[in-house]
């Protein structure tokens, strides 16, 4: 995948260069301009038939993610395509291969087309109590570049199994596969008085992407200044 980050941290863009018939995936929406690219989109899922379609549906509902993930296909030797996430803040390149990551929910901007994900299955508990992917969490297979963006800066925290390290739920990006991680409340049983609430202990031997903010405090701390309805 050839490209370029363009702009700043704070609201950047890709610009992938695509020759005739090759590909990338990218996040459904990502879009921002093309020439001589073909977009199609693809489900969410390895399998096919109804299947894959019982499987993209039950992953949409369960993690947030998309049912849909959108092939761009260079139709010429120049193809050009640009991509932007949702929302601002840094991009950040993993290179998959001998390192394999989970990413959560709403991390995914784009990949090679040698790069493969499958949507794991988590056990209950980090599911519905933590704030890594619900359900489903994708994990990266194969070989290439994958492209994560995040809300704010992103930062990268080395953990080791002497210093396991603990993060809020709504700040995880990505994480290596290496690690395993459990979920517990900020404080104890009563984590509740120091405003934290649920984090996510990881351990092991990896690495953990961080981003600066997060969607939900600043959805907190915008909703006193909204006009209620009815008003």
């Amino acid at each position: 995948m050839r490209y370029q980050i363009l702009g700043d941290n704070d609201c950047p863009l890709v610009e992938i260069r695509l020759g005739r018939g090759e590909s990338v995936r990218i996040e459904r929406g990502a879009m921002a301009y093309m020439q001589d690219v073909r977009l199609t989109g693809k489900m969410n899922s390895r399998s096919g038939g109804l299947g894959g379609l019982f499987g993209a549906i039950g992953r949409s509902l369960t993690s947030g993610e998309s049912m849909f993930i959108t092939e761009a296909v260079g139709e010429s030797d120049a193809g050009l395509l640009g991509i932007a996430p949702s929302i601002p803040g840094k991009i950040v390149r993993l290179a998959a291969g001998s390192r394999q990551y989970r990413l959560n929910t709403g991390a995914f901007l784009a990949c090679d087309a040698g790069v493969g994900y499958r949507m794991a299955a988590q056990d209950v508990g980090k599911a519905f109590f933590g704030g890594t992917g619900g359900l489903f969490v994708m994990e990266t297979e194969g070989t290439g570049d994958v492209l994560i963006n995040a809300f704010g800066d992103l930062l990268e925290l080395e953990v080791t199994p002497d210093r396991p390290i603990t993060v809020d739920n709504d700040h995880v990006v990505a994480w290596d596969r290496t690690l395993d991680y459990r979920i517990e409340i900020a404080s104890g049983t009563f984590g509740f008085t120091t405003g934290e609430g649920l984090v996510n202990r990881f351990m092991g031997n990896g690495r953990i992407w961080i981003q600066t903010r997060n969607v939900h405090s600043l959805a907190d701390a915008v909703a006193p200044f909204l006009p209620q309805s009815g008003n």
